[in-house]
């Protein structure tokens, strides 16, 4: 049997989806098409007919309290919180809550502490056909779960029960995410939503030093190799003594998707190599960007860099990747929008002189800002195939979703929430049904927008949701009192310099054309991903000589590599 077509997000695919975008506004009415052929309705307890249906808004239908009991019994993710004597994982403040205002009641058919855990017991359930009615999966196992028939048909329940809020965050993605969980038509799964601002990763640099050594902001490759000289060898904070380094970095070297400290991904995007993606070619073949020979000359520059200084040269002997940041021992390195939460606010909190910029650098030769991008989803919410009441599961997305995002209209029952919070700091989102967050894709740069234009007078902050009123009042707090409050700086920081940086930023957006696991993958990835991981590595620090890529490459192809590619190649493809 052919394998199905699933879980593709190739370029060809944004561009499509892009260019059928109305703009992308979270504004705009989500496209309630048809419901592509589903037959029936599933025995549905929330409509007493359709022709009262038809005449119902679609957010009086997302909402309504079903008029009989509903019971989903899901498989769970039990958190570390610890609920007071007396509250359980299924029955508790939270649980009742929703129960309340939905009429679902929701039965742990079975719980996992910790992603491991769970992901075993998925596989489990998945493998001896004995689904809970609802549960969150990944990538791989949708791609199971679909490929054997277990799954019921969302698409006619998320085009009627759907609420304006969760359309409007998926359509924010214009399309991305709901097509990465639908096969032939037909939508599988809700997906979880990745904020673009993720992917990029910006370089982050001691502005106080910048301006001690006369040095200007950096644009390209050289005028970053002359920052990371100065750093490491003029005393930029001038102690008197040569204990600072230049660039520092990670011992994976790249991360390839979501980024966090000290990853070189940009210089390699720099070279137009954009390693752990799948990618396209110059004719339009399906290939693995680690073993691209653009990563030669991003792996030659680093290792000629290390040789000489420029980078750390403890970088890959650090235990715990930010330890030079937060000692103040360099003032470089890379990093995504949300550095100023962490390990930036601890740099500054040894050393209130720390002064810290981001840049979009360095450009490639044509002086463009290049960046690879995450998968717009990773997680999907799932019914097994035959529950006879799918509605309920998009209901309760619907319920938790509004309260997470503050725009739930009870008030006096969400302020027992807050207050049940506050005095035993468990985390309420933690006990939603489903672990699954939803927000915006353009959230971070929506936010920084609109928090600037307060500033500017020309919005009102009181009009603001809940969250990007918290960074207004953290970002008016920090001007009044810069460096008193670590939490206003936090925040402030974060959307002014991260999030100001992506916004003002024109950048080329580079999105693999694979994400997840072919059947070859699941055998020997793990082996060529340490081959990857130690040959790049071992080339930066001079144990490999730069011509050791080309062994690599060899190697990795041979060993698995070639059959890998024909396999996703054959899926981005529709073979």
């Amino acid at each position: 049997m052919k394998p199905k077509l699933w879980l593709v997000t190739s370029m060809a695919l944004v561009m499509a989806l892009s260019a059928c975008s109305n703009g992308g506004s979270n504004n705009e009415p989500a496209n309630e098409g048809g419901n592509n052929g589903k037959a029936a309705n599933n025995s549905s307890a929330t409509s007493e007919g359709n022709a009262e249906a038809g005449a119902k808004s679609s957010d009086e239908l997302a909402y309504e309290k079903v008029t009989e009991p509903i019971t989903v019994n899901i498989g769970f993710r039990a958190p570390d919180d610890k609920l007071p004597e007396g509250e359980s994982n299924d029955n508790n403040i939270i649980s009742r809550y929703l129960e309340s205002i939905t009429g679902i009641k929701v039965v742990h058919t079975w719980e996992a502490k910790g992603e491991d855990p769970f992901k075993q017991k998925v596989n489990l359930a998945i493998a001896s056909n004995d689904l809970p009615d609802a549960l969150v999966v990944d990538r791989n196992q949708l791609r199971k779960l679909i490929d054997n028939g277990m799954l019921e048909d969302l698409t006619e329940e998320y085009e009627k029960y759907g609420s304006q809020l969760v359309k409007d965050m998926y359509d924010s993605t214009k399309g991305l995410a709901l097509a990465d969980a639908t096969v032939d038509d037909k939508l599988y799964g809700l997906p979880n939503v990745a904020i673009e601002a993720d992917a990029p990763s910006l370089l982050w640099i001691r502005q106080d030093w910048l301006d001690k050594l006369k040095l200007p902001a950096p644009k390209t490759i050289a005028d970053l190799e002359k920052i990371a000289d100065a750093f490491a060898n003029q005393d930029p904070d001038g102690n008197g003594k040569k204990d600072t380094v230049g660039l520092t970095g990670d011992k994976m070297v790249v991360y390839g998707q979501k980024p966090n400290p000290n990853g070189f991904d940009t210089i390699f995007s720099a070279f137009r190599a954009f390693p752990k993606n799948w990618i396209k070619d110059a004719s339009g073949n399906v290939v693995y960007g680690s073993v691209q020979p653009e990563n030669k000359e991003a792996l030659a520059l680093l290792a000629d860099w290390y040789k000489r200084g420029l980078i750390d040269p403890q970088f890959a002997l650090y235990k715990e990747t930010q330890e030079p940041i937060v000692a103040n021992k360099t003032g470089l390195f890379f990093g995504p929008w949300w550095m100023p939460y962490w390990p930036l606010a601890d740099s500054v909190a040894n050393d209130t002189k720390a002064d810290w910029r981001a840049y979009a650098a360095p450009a490639d030769e044509s002086g463009k800002f290049v960046t690879h991008m995450a998968p717009v989803t990773d997680r999907y919410l799932v019914v097994r195939k035959g529950y006879e009441h799918p509605e309920a599961v998009v209901k309760l997305l619907n319920a938790f979703t509004r309260l997470e995002r503050r725009q739930d209209p009870n008030a006096a029952e969400v302020k027992k929430l807050d207050d049940f919070a506050a005095e035993t700091g468990v985390h309420v989102r933690n006990f939603y049904p489903f672990d699954l967050l939803l927000d915006y894709s353009d959230a971070v740069v929506q936010r920084y927008e609109n928090v600037q234009k307060a500033l500017k007078g020309e919005l009102d902050p009181n009009s603001f949701d809940p969250d990007t009123k918290l960074v207004y009042d953290y970002t008016v707090a920090e001007k009044e009192n810069p460096k008193k409050n670590m939490d206003a700086w936090k925040a402030a920081k974060a959307y002014e310099l991260g999030g100001g940086v992506l916004f003002g930023t024109d950048m080329e957006k580079v999105y693999s054309v694979f994400y997840g696991m072919t059947r070859t993958m699941e055998m020997k990835w793990t082996t060529l991903e340490k081959l990857e991981n130690e040959t790049f590595l071992k080339i930066i620090v001079g144990d490999l000589p730069v011509s050791a890529f080309d062994d690599f490459a060899a190697q990795w192809q041979k060993l698995g590599g070639d059959q890998i590619t024909k396999e996703v190649a054959d899926i981005v493809n529709g073979k």
